[in-house]
């Protein structure tokens, strides 16, 4: 039996045809794959569906993490964070962004980032 597979909309040799699969194969190919398969750089990129929780990066699926903070605690943390303003939340003292930074530690008063 012959038939289109997966591949045949990205393929260059494809025909657009409700009538045709493509200019080599006009009725499809008979096993899973097409050896005269050739990737056409125009066509539209493969459509990735991401679950809830989980994207995409460099074509691989990576589950976020549960959240560990409410997004009243997240947007409080950017208000605060020495990362994110350059000084200390408990005595204000101006602390050197050097990214990348583990720890964000207040020399003056001793405020220690513990949200790590």
């Amino acid at each position: 039996m012959r038939r289109k597979v997966p591949e045949c909309d990205r393929c260059i040799l494809y025909a657009h045809n409700p009538h045709l699969i493509c200019t080599v194969h006009p009725e499809g190919v008979s096993g899973d794959a097409c050896l005269d398969f050739e990737h056409d750089p125009t066509a539209a990129p493969e459509e990735l569906w991401e679950p809830e929780g989980a994207s995409y990066y460099n074509s691989e699926l990576i589950v976020t993490p549960k959240q560990q903070w409410s997004r009243l605690e997240q947007l409080a943390l950017l208000d605060s964070h020495p990362m994110f303003t350059g000084r200390c939340p408990k005595c204000e003292t101006g602390i050197a962004l050097k990214i990348p930074t583990v720890h964000w530690d207040c020399g003056l008063c001793g405020w220690k980032d513990d949200s790590v």
